[in-house]
């Protein structure tokens, strides 16, 4: 009887043994917790961008040591969005493969919620909130079970992914470093409240690209109102250059059909885009400029870096968190590197021309220290006497400092009566023009005292006021 007792003893005690060690049965019953997570995090690594080779498991320690977590780096977590096809998109990888390169070190993680991402739009719209519950309990874990730091945590959603970042943010124990909202979703969550979406509060910053915000609010591809704290607009946040129906076929032409998916969401996927160039062009990141409206963007009257209204566009943005929330513009070019350099022109028209004309077509060219951009089209709303015009004006070429420039009043593309027996003109004494990217001003003056520039007629110079040196170079590109 002493032996069986004895062996019932010692039976009880390797019983409570495994239940308090990390791998019995108390990790067996840890492992339950999770078993409804749906969600699946896959670490990919620098060799292997494209394939999920390898899980991290809520609840099964050793998942997280048997993929080579990086416990000492910090960590991207990538949430895809809404799938006709039931399959990752062709961004994904390039996302990945982007962000090892810049942080060689870090752990990137893509969150796998296909099955739930490709229901119809209204039912995967809804399931942001348990993919957001699912990457919350995830992270909680990792901090819990081996102490990482949420503050190494940087979650970057695209359209409804999202969303899904911003709940997970608002559900974990404590704030992540950073969400970035890649053009989040419209529909569903435009007039949505902010613990059912992204906003300001799911992490120390939250940072949002709109791409995609074209028609009413409520039919928005991308959602219209900004959602963090600071809130980038592209090209006014509507449309995406190089993403309209001739573009699209000139890339299919050249490019085949292996693309198309992207080419239906151009202007969508612009937004993942921007922040994969700047990942690869860290050193001449794209700049945006704090603004009331992009009307008023468009005047140039808002490309100044006073008081944090500059700030730049993807990774390397200053984490710069405004009381409310704070909406930036810039203009790119169609394809990468986007960059552009932004100019604010304020030219006076005067003289003894007494007719308003509207809706003129100009071109500009900038001639400076390191190159030369020609011809640069714009068009004034008004042109009239006694009357200043601002306009903004952009380049992809980096031409220096600023030394002289040409102005060009074009023709009218029909045939107009009143130009037939005489041409509209008007006296212009200097022209004003800031750099955005270096926030210079520089006043260009007439060679003369005054310049008058006539419709359809030669273009007129302007150099540096005070930089009689330049007379000669001004009269040479005049005479081209």
């Amino acid at each position: 009887m002493k032996s069986k007792a004895l062996l019932l003893v010692a039976l009880g005690v390797w019983l409570q043994s495994l239940t308090t060690s990390r791998g019995g049965v108390a990790a067996v019953d840890r492992r339950g917790d999770f078993r409804d997570i749906e969600s699946k995090f896959a670490l990919r690594t620098p060799e292997n961008t494209a394939e999920d080779t390898c899980h991290l498991i809520p609840g099964v320690t050793e998942s997280v040591g048997n993929c080579h977590f990086n416990h000492s780096s910090k960590t991207f977590v990538v949430i895809h969005g809404w799938t006709v096809t039931g399959m990752y998109e062709s961004w994904v990888p390039k996302l990945v493969a982007a962000l090892y390169k810049r942080e060689p070190d870090s752990n990137v993680i893509v969150v796998d919620w296909l099955l739930r991402a490709q229901d119809h739009y209204p039912t995967s719209a809804a399931h942001t909130k348990l993919v957001g519950n699912d990457v919350a309990r995830f992270i909680n874990w990792m901090e819990e079970e081996f102490n990482y730091p949420v503050n190494n945590v940087h979650l970057l959603g695209y359209s409804l992914g999202a969303h899904a970042a911003g709940i997970a943010g608002h559900l974990t124990n404590r704030k992540v470093n950073r969400i970035t909202g890649l053009d989040p979703a419209g529909p569903s969550f435009e007039y949505a409240e902010a613990t059912s979406r992204l906003s300001p509060d799911d992490a120390d910053f939250v940072d949002v690209l709109h791409t995609f915000t074209r028609g009413s609010p409520d039919r928005s591809i991308g959602i219209q109102k900004p959602v963090g704290h600071v809130d980038i607009y592209p090209n006014g946040g509507t449309f995406q250059p190089g993403c309209n129906i001739g573009e699209a076929i000139r890339m299919i032409a050249e490019k085949g059909l292996g693309d198309v998916d992207q080419l239906v969401k151009c202007s969508h996927e612009r937004s993942i885009h921007l922040f994969i160039d700047s990942l690869l062009n860290e050193e001449s990141p794209s700049k945006a400029y704090r603004c009331t409206s992009k009307e008023t963007f468009e005047k140039g009257l808002c490309l100044s870096c006073r008081k944090n209204r500059c700030n730049n566009l993807g990774y390397a943005i200053n984490k710069v968190r405004p009381k409310r929330s704070s909406k930036m513009y810039l203009k790119t070019r169609s394809q990468m590197p986007f960059k552009v350099f932004h100019y604010q022109v304020k030219i006076h028209f005067s003289g003894s021309e007494s007719n308003t004309y509207t809706n003129q077509l100009f071109e500009i060219s900038l001639y400076g220290t390191e190159a030369e951009s020609e011809n640069i089209a714009f068009t004034l709303p008004e042109v009239a006497r006694n009357k200043t015009s601002s306009f903004l004006i952009y380049t992809e070429v980096d031409v220096g400092e600023l030394l002289m420039l040409k102005l060009k009043w074009n023709s009218d593309s029909y045939f107009a009566w009143s130009e037939w027996w005489s041409t509209p003109g008007f006296d212009i004494e200097n022209i004003r023009v800031k750099a955005g990217e270096t926030q210079k001003k520089v006043t260009f003056c007439s060679r003369e005292k005054v310049s008058h520039l006539q419709k359809g007629k030669t273009p007129v110079i302007f150099v540096k006021c005070h930089d009689k040196s330049l007379n000669k170079m001004s009269s040479k590109k005049n005479s081209t």
